[in-house]
């Protein structure tokens, strides 16, 4: 039996399975024994007899047959717990799976090990849960994998598992690729089915994976993208994602470089990182760069708080007395919410919806890509509450008791002046947003291609004070083949770390 899990990419497990160089029970014995000793803290739950019975009858003809795989927590498994990486809804259970996890589970022939931790209902950027604890990134513990899909990131870049799902409604599969070094795509909003109760709001969502390499996220295309009836803004997939790579000629096309889009301003050294990293792809693949400002309006304080709706609606009369429960950031976010989301509110955000909308459209009339960078810095301290802390009445507000209750009396004045005034909320909603930029950098970088909708993939570009960076490639509205063609040459030209390099070490001197 191999000591250690596979520490390739899922693709080549599958090829070492069908070979006979590997087994699938052998993998899984070896998974479960690396999951048990590790540190990381990247799953939240393991199913051992699941996982067993599935692999000892593993078709390994399928695209990942026999692959030991993680699942993201907050995508329902039937059977297993479905919790929502929160203490509110510990010991609910699960009563149907969702759809493209059932088809990983049944075209892609996964061996489902267990679930990963996510930031509690996905609603931060971080890796940390008052149900969970704390995830750690593996290229240096005590520093954040980041979120939502932060234990799914941790687990395949430590070595863990090969593959794992994730999902991205604000850029929460890209965030913790960027940090963990690993692929991370989004594809084109409804590529692959969100299904079941697929909410309405907030039409971002994007579900994928955690990956090695370009291929094994192809594959994954191929096993789960296409249509739903029980999504209706699923769109269909053309299929051949894997076999298509490498085949697009991108020679002459155009690109913008945009390092800080969205306007989020990046740690010292980050743009001038992602200026050379993509300058180096550009040269790489004969594109062409071209000067182009896109200045769209960060929304991201606008879109959480509307966007909470579906999180009330789903507390239901829990809520607010499972406030103690409950993150000291979400539960906030969900006084912000009710403060400040009226008809003025919602109008007000749908105006800078549109407006962000206009302005991807004329870029994308002009370039074929743009480029920038993933994350405003390296990971910072698993510990943390919120990606920037600069605001030093935040941190306060959000971890002292006494802060907690004066925001909660502040928004309690602002509620009942907005009843005599409703078009005060927004106002000061905004007024916010640009005094407190922790509250708004927080997926800023990634969030304008899930308003917009359009394909974004983060490949990793290097390193920076022992922890990896991402260059963030966004394409164009169902030009999800060009954007995997142009990681794959990202890919070939500077190869990555397939997994940490602590975890290298450690299969050294195992």
């Amino acid at each position: 039996m191999p000591d250690l899990p596979w520490q390739g990419d899922a693709c080549s497990l599958v090829d070492a399975f069908r070979s006979g160089d590997r087994s699938p029970t052998e993998e899984l014995e070896a998974t479960l024994a690396a999951i048990e000793a590790s540190d990381l803290n990247a799953f939240s739950h393991v199913d051992e007899a699941r996982a067993r019975a599935t692999a000892q009858g593993a078709d390994v003809s399928l695209p990942f047959g026999g692959v030991p795989t993680g699942i993201k927590e907050l995508e329902p498994v039937k059977g297993w717990p479905d919790t929502g990486a929160s203490l509110v809804y510990r010991g609910r259970v699960a009563t149907v799976t969702s759809h493209h996890i059932a088809r990983l589970f049944e075209r892609g022939g996964v061996v489902p090990v267990g679930q990963t931790c996510a930031s509690e209902f996905g609603g931060l950027n971080v890796s940390v849960t008052k149900l969970n604890g704390v995830t750690h990134n593996p290229w240096q513990r005590g520093r954040t994998a980041g979120g939502s899909s932060g234990g799914s990131a941790s687990a395949v870049a430590g070595g863990l598992v090969s593959l794992a799902t994730g999902g991205d409604g604000g850029g929460s599969i890209r965030i913790p690729a960027g940090y963990n070094g690993l692929l991370g795509m989004k594809g084109t909003f409804g590529r692959i089915p969100r299904s079941p109760n697929a909410w309405m709001r907030p039409n971002t969502v994007v579900p994928g994976n955690l990956a090695r390499s370009v291929r094994d996220a192809a594959r994954y295309f191929d096993v789960c993208a296409g249509t739903d009836p029980y999504d209706p803004t699923s769109i269909p997939s053309p299929g051949g994602w894997e076999a298509g790579l490498g085949t697009h000629d991108l020679a002459g096309r155009k690109v913008a470089v945009v390092a800080d889009i969205g306007g989020v301003p990046l740690d010292p050294g980050v743009e001038e990182h992602t200026r050379a990293a993509a300058a180096e792809l550009i040269a790489a693949t004969g594109m062409v760069e071209v000067e182009l400002e896109v200045k769209p309006p960060n929304l991201a304080v606008q879109w959480m708080v509307g966007n909470l709706a579906t999180l009330l609606a789903d507390l239901g009369p829990k809520w607010p007395r499972c406030e103690h429960e409950i993150t000291d950031e979400i539960a906030v976010g969900l006084r912000i919410a009710e403060t400040f989301y009226n008809l003025h509110t919602a109008a007000v955000t749908e105006r800078l919806r549109v407006d962000a909308n206009e302005v991807m459209a004329a870029a994308f009339e002009q370039v074929d890509f743009i480029m920038a960078a993933t994350n405003p810095g390296p990971a910072f301290p698993a510990e943390a509450p919120l990606s920037n802390t600069q605001e030093r009445i935040v941190d306060w507000m959000m971890s002292n008791p006494g802060g907690r209750l004066l925001a909660r009396a502040v928004l309690g004045g602002v509620r009942f002046a907005g009843a005599a005034s409703p078009s005060l909320p927004p106002v000061v909603l905004a007024a916010a947003s640009r005094r407190l930029s922790s509250l708004t950098n927080m997926g800023g970088l990634t969030i304008i291609s899930n308003i917009y909708g359009n394909p974004a993939v983060s490949v990793p570009s290097g390193i920076v004070d022992g922890l990896p960076l991402g260059l963030q490639v966004l394409g164009r509205h169902h030009c999800d083949e060009l954007l995997f063609d142009v990681a794959l040459a990202a890919e070939r030209a500077r190869p990555w770390p397939l997994v940490a390099p602590t975890t290298e070490r450690a299969a050294t001197t195992g």
